[in-house]
């Protein structure tokens, strides 16, 4: 009996370490354990060599009844209470076996048949509840496995599902980077569009006013030119033939040819006006072949701002107004057409100093009239160099409403007689398509207006 019940620890013990491992618990007691093992060996080996020693029985026992104790005290090991409860009945079923064969021998000897049947008892309890303990295990193993899997499977979605988050909002952000650059390159598209319709229609224009203008200009010139030897003639009428006139002829006479020659005046001076715009539109029209060439940019702009000032103070004496100019020095020389450049600017001063004269003379004392110019090196959104140069004054502006229209050739917002409408027109064509520019304005009607120019260069 000593022999089985060291057998039952061995494997008793065996099983202890397995639920160990199988929880995942690192403790000292899997090497006590190990002992226990060790010595059930010996005992079972010694019980069949000294069967007669009693001691060893005793110690057989006392090791059963240890390990058994072990779930029920040892935290660790208290999912193995199960088994345990399988090894209990033969433990103390064989001890009480020895103790009444070794201290009661006639008790023992009348309860013979009563031990020998608990001992089997006790046996067969032992292999049920060893194999519904086996199954159990199983079981629990299965539920373990099934559950390690389940939680495996939700860890990789829950991985899976920050990929995907993190490739969503990845592939969102250059959805939205695309849909930006589409929609900045068709308000390209759209500006490209707009401008090369603008410039057929400047291009048709201008061929069919250069046509117009040289078919006016031969008669024109007739009108002017016989205007002027007209003048003259009625000049030498009257100081030569009016005088040999009778008294009572000679005033009436002298009225109609001063008549004549105040009408002659006006036909002269609105023919010019003429010619003036007829070469305007020869201007416009005609393709510039002007070279481009190193040009003070700065110096450009000063002069003809003096140019353009005192020419409207030549020809309006009480006409005066302010002047700021902001150079950058760091521009240096660029490339530019410096002729077709300067007509530019002086438009530009043209309709700034109109403008601050006409606030002037609607506001009257208390407003001080001031055309700005400024220049500074620039960096476009391509990366390449330009030149920026700007007028603004704080004039009249231009109405919002004519806006889209003061790059048309011809329209003016300056009364009949005092504008052609070409300048605007001319000074787009030049900036746009001789030096690949820009030439925008900002406006509000009644406070100011700012002409910008931007020219690219070589750097």
């Amino acid at each position: 009996m000593a022999g089985f019940a060291a057998l039952i620890t061995f494997l008793l013990c065996t099983q202890l370490r397995k639920n160990l491992k199988r929880d995942g618990v690192n403790s000292p007691w899997s090497q006590y354990l190990l002992y226990a093992m060790c010595t059930a060996v010996a005992l079972m080996a010694m019980s069949f060599n000294f069967d007669s020693r009693w001691i060893f029985q005793l110690l057989t026992f006392a090791l059963a009844a240890g390990v058994a104790s072990l779930p029920y005290t040892i935290e660790e090991l208290k999912s193995s209470r199960s088994l345990v409860n399988a090894v209990i009945p033969i433990v103390a079923v064989g001890f009480l076996t020895f103790i009444c064969e070794y201290l009661f021998p006639k008790l023992y000897e009348n309860l013979d048949n009563v031990f020998q049947s608990a001992i089997w008892f006790a046996v067969i309890w032992f292999c049920a509840m060893w194999f519904i303990n086996r199954r159990q295990n199983k079981a629990l193993e299965i539920e373990r496995t099934k559950r390690r899997n389940e939680e495996e499977q939700n860890r990789m979605m829950a991985a899976r599902k920050v990929t995907l988050e993190s490739e969503v909002k990845q592939r969102t952000a250059e959805l939205t980077q695309q849909k930006e650059e589409l929609q900045q390159t068709l308000a390209e598209l759209k500006s490209t569009q707009a401008q090369l319709v603008q410039q057929e229609k400047m291009a048709s224009l201008g061929e069919l006013t250069a046509g117009i203008a040289h078919e006016i200009q031969n008669p024109l010139n007739f009108v002017n030119n016989f205007s002027e030897v007209s003048i003259e003639l009625l000049d030498e009428l009257k100081e030569d033939i009016l005088s040999k006139l009778p008294d009572e002829i000679k005033e009436d006479a002298d009225d109609i040819i001063n008549d004549l020659t105040q009408n002659l005046a006006k036909i002269n001076q609105h023919g010019k006006r003429a010619d003036a715009i007829v070469k305007g539109m020869l201007q416009h029209s005609r393709a510039s072949t002007s070279k481009k060439e190193p040009t003070d940019i700065n110096a450009l702009a000063d002069e003809y701002l003096r140019l353009s000032y005192h020419g409207l103070r030549a020809k309006d004496k009480s006409f005066n107004a302010g002047m700021r100019t902001s150079f950058d020095e760091n521009i240096g020389n660029v490339d530019a057409m410096a002729q077709d450049l300067g007509r530019v600017l002086l438009n530009l001063y043209n309709n700034s100093f109109y403008s601050v004269a006409e606030k002037k003379r609607l506001k009257g004392e208390g407003y001080e009239p001031m055309v700005n110019v400024t220049t500074k090196h620039v960096t476009l959104a391509n990366g390449h160099n330009a030149v920026e140069i700007t007028v603004s004054d704080n004039g009249i502006g231009i109405p919002q409403k004519v806006l889209d229209k003061i790059y048309q050739p011809f329209f003016t917002t300056k009364p009949t007689g005092q504008g052609t409408g070409l300048g605007l027109s001319m000074s787009y064509d030049i900036i746009t398509k001789a030096h690949n520019g820009e030439l925008k304005v900002e406006t509000q009607e009644g406070e100011f207006a700012k002409f910008t120019i931007i020219i690219p260069t070589n750097g």
